[in-house]
């Protein structure tokens, strides 16, 4: 089940026709979903901005910290360079180790030569906090797990349950990954925008819908300690300061829903252009020119980047089921709410 199946889109642009972050071309998402016994839920959510080597071809790209609650890995380097060079993936936050060990392999199978005759690699993975509802502290997640969410990368994408998002909360709700994309006109040509969203974090009773609802799962409301990473994808062609405008502006989408970034919240937006790749090793001292979005029409964008980041937090609500986890803990899920 999507948002939209609960009539729960939010915003007026078109979207694409999966309404996913792969309308964006050439991006790809995996899962590997770790369920087992009482107490393990977790997994690994892998994203591909296209399907060659990243390393050699990478994408410009460029992070926006809302709060930095966090234990991410490869954020520092994204940031000073304005690029990335590994496939993204999202997991729980004692399982940032072995996705980092899966991309540093996965990148050198691809070129030998990383860390001998050439620079080493960057791994970005990013994380959210699934110990209510998994026994994080049984690091299920290993480097296997992480290969196989690469490995099962394509188009067509879940929502819900399912890899990093199998054991993550959402306003006191069953929460996960949900994702949404826009259709963008510019100069009479179609570009495409899509967000990725590990939702992990608001206080129940602050969820508010698109019509002005609020759903309230139990009266109690304690501090905020969430977590939520944005990913955003586009094919417009930007620059790494551009992107981290962009990324910017999954806050804005976050907020819409009801957040406010408590202190112990780690919220993060990354955004990539697949437009072009900068090589590893230019031929030249300096690189073509290119195409790049005027600054005055980045408007168009950033409503994107915050209709897709909101509609992509109520699609991993729409989507996850009721779950019962670790030591017994549950959490009700968004649509049986709603069909009170």
């Amino acid at each position: 089940m999507r948002a939209r199946d609960l009539g729960l889109g939010w915003g007026d642009g078109p979207t694409g026709a999966r309404n996913t972050i792969t309308d964006v071309p050439g991006v790809r998402v995996g899962h590997r979903t770790l369920i087992a016994g009482g107490d393990i839920r977790t997994g690994v959510t892998a994203i591909l901005p296209h399907g060659d080597n990243l390393f050699l071809e990478k994408v410009p790209a460029a992070v926006h910290v809302v709060n930095g609650f966090g234990k991410s890995a490869g954020l520092m380097q994204v940031e000073e360079l304005g690029e990335v060079e590994t496939p993204i993936l999202l997991t729980n936050t004692f399982g940032v180790p072995a996705c980092a060990e899966t991309l540093i392999r996965h990148a050198v199978a691809g070129e030998p030569r990383i860390g001998r005759s050439t620079s080493t690699v960057n791994p970005v993975v990013l994380e959210c906090n699934d110990g209510y509802l998994n026994d994080i502290q049984a690091m299920a997640v290993t480097p296997g797990d992480a290969a196989s969410a690469i490995a099962a990368t394509s188009e067509e994408m879940a929502s819900g349950a399912v890899g990093a998002g199998t054991g993550m909360s959402c306003y006191g709700l069953k929460g996960g990954i949900g994702t949404s994309s826009r259709r963008l006109s510019l100069d009479r040509r179609d570009f495409h925008l899509g967000a990725l969203v590990l939702a992990n974090f608001g206080r129940p009773g602050d969820l508010r819908l698109p019509d002005g609802r609020r759903v309230d799962p139990r009266a109690e409301a304690p501090p905020e300690r969430g977590s939520v990473i944005v990913v955003i994808a586009t094919d417009v062609p930007l620059q790494a300061r551009q992107l981290r405008r962009l990324a910017a502006r999954a806050g804005a989408g976050i907020a819409w829903t009801g957040s406010f970034w408590g202190h112990g919240s780690g919220d993060i937006g990354l955004a990539f252009s697949t437009a072009h790749r900068l090589p590893h090793e230019p031929s030249t001292a300096f690189l073509p020119p290119r195409a790049t979005l005027a600054e005055g029409r980045m408007d168009a964008l950033f409503r994107a980047a915050a209709e897709a980041t909101a509609e992509a937090v109520l699609d991993a609500l729409a989507a996850a089921e009721p779950m019962r986890g670790y030591a017994g803990h549950r959490r009700r899920a968004l649509r049986d709410l709603l069909a009170l």
